[in-house]
């Protein structure tokens, strides 16, 4: 099956712009297959602004996020990889969804090593997702 990534990418960007809050997008800004403002980079990551009014030509295509904004005054055609989202949200209350590192794994299986750690990272999360409250007679 294909990616549900992109299809996600868009209903939250329909949703978070249906209720008049600003689409925030955190890039992995680590690839080589995209075309983002450098000097804005932090950590390998850069958050970009996908509201309406911020951007031009925004295409939400399967493949990739492409659109025309302006940085420091400059106009620039900015592209990256869908897999390259690590979250969208809104600005205004964070409401959105972070997607998990599990997904960009399967594109790139270049050993069996990296599978092995997979099923590692899984437990140790289902340990942390279990409630620390207790009920109380």
């Amino acid at each position: 099956m294909t990616s549900n990534r992109p299809y996600l990418i868009r209903a939250l960007y329909d949703w978070i712009c249906d209720n008049q809050l600003t689409p925030y997008v955190l890039v992995d800004a680590t690839g080589d297959d995209l075309n983002i403002p450098h000097e804005f980079v932090e950590d390998g990551k850069i958050v970009l602004n996908l509201s309406p009014s911020a951007v031009r030509d925004l295409e939400l295509s399967n493949d990739y996020i492409n659109f025309k904004a302006r940085f420091s005054g400059k106009s620039m055609n900015v592209y990256f990889p869908n897999h390259a989202v690590q979250a969208i949200y809104a600005k205004e209350n964070g409401r959105g969804m972070v997607f998990p590192e599990e997904e960009v794994e399967p594109t790139d299986e270049p050993s069996s090593d990296s599978q092995t750690q997979k099923p590692v990272k899984k437990k140790e999360e289902k340990k942390k997702d279990r409630s620390h409250l207790t009920v109380i007679k």
